[in-house]
């Protein structure tokens, strides 16, 4: 059984019985009442009545807290987030579900968060889902069945490194997390074009933020994917951009009146020239010497990342290649990988990645050589980013520090 109206088994009609009759004091309060929207709820939590009626009680406090009620037309998204976020709602599938695109490769993850407040991205997207859930409620009305849930289509070309920035990453984790949590079922399926090689290490960093019913809705689709979008969805509904006919009034094959199409935030934009991380590690880089740490990356494709600050002056660093670990080796012996440079990171704190196209020890060096009377004091994380298709195979990424004396 599917857990449905109408295709329910004794046992979970049984609990959508029970669960009605534990919640009869917030009913008034949510913004359905019907067995459909119950339903999704018991979905969620596989018809665990306790669990289910705990989930949707959070859900009433957030609901409160974030005053969703009337965030659509109480609060608008600052003007930087309405121009350089991308994505918007455009068309139906063929179950008549509304279809929203997102845009990744234009995006400008640091120009945005340098421009607006963490919240302001979870608000817009409690806005987002709102602004959904109730076309899903008119689709509903005008095709006379119920309609609770969204295809999505995510255009991931161009999807590169600045994407995997740190901080826009941790946030675009809460982001899902706020939607499982409070928008359960309200995905239908979600459809991934134009995968460049980067995407299962992507993935790979905000899957666990999913719950396993939600993974199994994702589909990546290969090169033929105009032709599998085309099964889902009807050409009038699609636009021309991606395989339909649809087209803006003026003839626009991206549809940009619904779909937010961007590019970078101009720094007359930012609101600040950094944004506050929360490092792992720090050590002292001594004056006159340098610092290495050595990553073993055992399988290409991995993603080394790092930031860094230091305190009071500039540091020298870059990123160098050798064979095996633990031997120590002078930067002029080993393979230059990210040429070292002197980074006022005491200023504007450094950030950086690299996709590892050799297995090796790939060592980040420090270098404080060119100072002969000040001892630098490092702030930093790093971290070994494994493609989705290895993530449980382990690999040995402590880092071993060691200092190497002036050159």
């Amino acid at each position: 059984m599917s857990g449905r109206v109408g295709d329910l088994s004794p046992k979970q009609a049984q609990a959508l019985e029970q669960f009605r009759a534990r919640i009869q004091d917030i009913l008034p309060q949510l913004p359905a009442q019907h067995d459909h929207f119950l339903l999704r709820w018991l979905r969620a939590r596989n018809f665990n009545v306790q669990k289910s009626e705990a989930m949707l009680r959070k859900h009433l406090e957030f609901r409160k807290h974030m005053k969703v009620d009337t965030i659509i037309t109480d609060w608008r998204p600052p003007e930087v987030i309405e121009k350089y976020l991308s994505g918007g709602m455009c068309g139906y599938d063929r179950e008549g579900s509304p279809i929203w695109y997102d845009v990744i490769g234009p995006v400008d993850p640091k120009g945005l968060f340098l421009s607006a407040s963490k919240q302001d991205f979870i608000k817009s997207k409690i806005r987002d889902c709102e602004m959904l859930q109730g076309e899903c409620n008119r689709q509903s009305e005008r095709l006379g069945r119920n309609v609770e849930s969204i295809t999505m289509v995510y255009d991931v070309e161009g999807l590169g490194m600045k994407h995997l920035w740190k901080p826009a990453i941790e946030t675009y984790g809460e982001i899902l997390q706020m939607f499982e949590d409070n928008y359960p079922e309200g995905l239908k399926r979600l459809f991934v074009i134009k995968a460049p090689k980067l995407f299962p290490v992507a993935y790979n960093l905000v899957k666990h933020f999913l719950s396993e019913n939600t993974r199994q809705k994702i589909l990546v689709l290969g090169d033929n994917w105009q032709e599998a979008l085309l099964k889902y969805i009807d050409a009038e509904e699609l636009p021309v951009i991606y395989g339909g006919k649809l087209t803006d009034p003026d003839g626009d094959p991206c549809c940009r009146s619904r779909i937010n199409h961007v590019g970078p935030v101009p720094p007359s934009y930012y609101v600040r020239d950094h944004v506050k991380v929360d490092y792992e590690q720090c050590m002292t880089v001594t004056r006159g010497s340098s610092q290495q740490l050595d990553y073993e990356i055992l399988f290409p494709g991995c993603v080394l990342r790092w930031q860094f600050a230091t305190e009071s002056a500039d540091i020298g660093f870059g990123v160098f290649l050798k064979a095996k670990r633990g031997e120590r080796k002078k930067a002029a012996q080993m393979e230059e990988i990210v040429p070292s440079q002197r980074y006022n990171s005491h200023l504007v704190p450094e950030d950086g990645s690299l996709t590892c196209e050799r297995p090796g020890v790939y060592v980040l060096r420090f270098d404080n050589t060119y100072s002969l009377f000040q001892a630098k004091r490092v702030s930093f994380s790093v971290e070994v980013l494994l493609p989705a298709q290895l993530q449980s195979t382990q690999t040995n990424e402590k880092p071993q520090e060691g200092e190497e004396s002036k050159q």
